[in-house]
């Protein structure tokens, strides 16, 4: 008889040291240091050697999110203080948004941001209602592109500069609608890029949109009673058919980062990868079948 084993969020406690935290990228992305866990003893390498690691029929699959300045800071009439870090962008100019203030804004309030623009606050949205939806007074990307900031995790301690306006983003973002990078694939750069292709690696990519959620610790002591946050992706009919080519030559399914991960494995929880967007609230945890991935390429995660 087999018995299924319940988790408790204390069963992945370990201790990090503030000090072992980079604030501050490695002046060439593809020199950070690199991890090789696949033998018995893990290796320590740098980013560069990836393409020795992986095979020339292996599909290495990325996730082609954008990141947009996501983080706002403003006012409410009364003059307290607001952050805003935005969610989602909605049609009709509107957003949802995480609101950080000493009073909740009431709906049909507004919220001026970056003594620049005024968002009227229409209550709250979101799936379980913790967020507000604001309507902006013209399109939300434009104004964040022009007033947000960098929405840095919150394990970096400096405030967003220009430099981390192009460093917090992949060399393959391409797609806007994310809140956080997909950091694993942060280390790819264009040398790296044309080493795997000089490997033979194929690539592909799919989009998911990382959301503030990323930045929510889990509270339930009990994992099974986490409620994961939901975010949208998109698997499309490309990256399907390089995926079964790729089956089809014997070659490995590696993803690029967990948001990858995600994406692939949400799309194929009908038993079969399907083509498609859609919402995904999936949350991985030991004992999970894995029915597209077969390698992970992640950065260290709290």
């Amino acid at each position: 008889m087999t018995t299924t084993r319940t988790f408790a969020l204390s069963d992945f406690d370990f201790a990090l040291p503030g000090e072992l935290v980079a604030q501050h990228p490695a002046p060439q992305r593809s020199a950070s240091r690199l991890l090789d866990g696949r033998g018995a003893v893990p290796v320590d390498r740098v980013f560069s050697d990836l393409p020795a690691l992986l095979e020339p029929a292996d599909l290495l699959v990325f996730n082609d999110t954008r990141v947009i300045k996501a983080r706002l800071y403003g006012e409410k009439p009364t003059g307290g203080a607001v952050e805003a870090l935005i969610e989602r962008v909605l049609p009709g100019r509107e957003v949802l948004a995480q609101l950080r203030a000493s009073k909740s804004p009431k709906p049909g309030s507004t919220i001026r941001f970056a003594e620049a623009f005024d968002a009227e606050v229409l209550g709250r949205g979101g799936p379980d209602g913790s967020l507000f939806q604001l309507r902006f007074p013209s399109e939300p990307l434009a104004l964040l592109d022009a007033h947000g900031h960098v929405p840095l995790p919150p394990y970096i301690t400096h405030a967003d500069t220009a430099d981390d306006a192009q460093r917090y983003q992949t060399v393959f973002a391409r797609r806007p609608g994310a809140v956080a990078a997909p950091t694993a694939s942060l280390h790819f750069d264009g040398d790296l890029l044309a080493a795997l292709d000089a490997r033979g690696v194929q690539r592909t990519a799919v989009t998911l949109h990382v959301g503030a959620g990323t930045f929510q610790p889990v509270r339930s002591e009990r994992l099974a009673e986490h409620r994961m946050h939901s975010e949208w992706f998109e698997v499309g009919a490309d990256a399907v058919a390089a995926i079964e080519a790729t089956r089809a030559a014997g070659g490995r399914i590696v993803a690029a980062g967990t948001t990858t991960l995600r994406a692939l494995e949400s799309a194929a929880l009908s038993g079969r990868l399907e083509a498609g967007a859609r919402e995904t609230d999936l949350f991985i945890t030991p004992g999970f079948t894995f029915r597209v991935v077969d390698l992970l390429i992640t950065n260290f995660h709290l």
